[in-house]
């Protein structure tokens, strides 16, 4: 098993844009190129776990989805941090049937774990919002919050212990700063 960094999508590898239905508009935040590169690099690997409450609002298809999450592996594709493994959750609980895979519950990273023979309790949570980064206190290891997207308004709003930095560039820093020689 090896350890992984389970990464928010929007407001924290993409530009947050309030619900993405057209590949046109993947931005990538500045510095998440690099800091993917450099988990990758050092043997983590790379979780996009993210919530897509858009599809139970109906706001957009699970094709528009799909589109945007195949526009996203192109970009990082083309710059070599292709994700290991996207997980999304298209739920919401006041749309769509009760689930386990909308953060801050664990399905999504339960189910890469065992697809993709992770070590939960030694990985790193990161994103813009509380429910990027509370998996960690339910699954072990570090949550990390990004200040881009939401995330320079939820500071004051994350676990205790919750490292805060600028951006994924500094999140992957951090972590290769504390983590054991790979």
């Amino acid at each position: 098993m090896r350890p992984a960094v389970f990464i928010d999508r929007d407001g924290t590898i993409i530009a947050e844009k309030s619900y993405l239905d057209d590949p046109a508009g993947v931005e990538l935040v500045p510095g998440s190129a690099d800091g993917m590169r450099r988990l990758r690099e050092a043997g983590f690997a790379l979780v996009v776990v993210t919530n897509q409450s858009g599809i139970a609002r109906g706001l957009y298809s699970e094709a528009d989805y799909h589109a945007v999450a195949r526009r996203l592996d192109e970009v990082l594709a083309a710059l070599d941090v292709l994700p290991d493994g996207t997980y999304y959750c298209p739920h919401h609980p006041d749309f769509s049937e009760p689930c386990d895979c909308r953060k801050p519950d664990t399905g999504m990273h339960r189910r890469a774990a065992e697809e993709l023979d992770l070590d939960l309790a030694a990985s790193y949570y990161v994103g813009d919002k509380p429910s990027d980064v509370i998996p960690a206190v339910t699954l072990g290891g570090q949550g990390i919050l990004v200040r881009t997207g939401y995330g320079a308004e939820q500071d004051a709003s994350v676990p205790e212990g919750t490292w805060v930095v600028d951006d994924l560039d500094a999140a992957a820093r951090r972590i290769l700063e504390s983590s054991p020689a790979r």
